[in-house]
């Protein structure tokens, strides 16, 4: 029997799929998506709240203390569902190596402006935004994905790196 990849991917050879996607599944893309749209219904079922990464941690620090807890929890799972599907499939993800580290800090720094100026991040506009059928969400969301592509194509095919 053939697997969705297999059948999705048979016309391209090998190297010309790991250019292309690296690492993408139909799979675990429908899986991860599954996932996260579950946690933000029901996060905004349980605790009326939406699912903005950037505002849970915001309000890590400027909260009343009666919204810490859920925060630090629905946070603390974010990172501990990492680290265990690491445990269960150590070889899924390589990091770059060789990467310079003020660019890192750069594209963090510009990241957290970011969503600061567009007041949210991708979880809280493209997920529960556009899910709600938000127009600010929209145009955030559209506003940031030109915004990656536009770099992502600068990055690699104009600078070279």
């Amino acid at each position: 029997m053939v697997s969705v990849t297999q059948f999705m991917w048979s016309s391209f050879n090998y190297t010309k799929r790991k250019l292309i996607l690296e690492n993408f599944t139909p799979v675990s893309a429908f899986s991860g998506g599954i996932l996260i749209g579950l946690a933000a219904t029901l996060l905004l079922l349980f605790n009326g709240r939406i699912a903005g990464i950037s505002g849970m941690m915001s309000g890590l620090i400027k909260a009343p203390r009666i919204e810490l807890y859920w925060r630090l929890v629905f946070l603390m799972g974010i990172v501990l569902g990492a680290f265990i599907f690491h445990l269960i499939r150590p070889d899924f993800y390589h990091p770059r190596t060789n990467f310079p580290f003020w660019l890192l800090a750069l594209g963090g720094f510009l990241v957290g402006f970011g969503t600061r100026m567009g007041n949210g991040c991708t979880s809280g506009h493209a997920v529960c935004g556009i899910a709600r059928l938000s127009l600010r969400s929209i145009v955030a969301t559209a506003t940031f994905m030109l915004s990656g592509f536009i770099t992502v194509y600068v990055v690699r095919h104009l600078i070279g790196w």
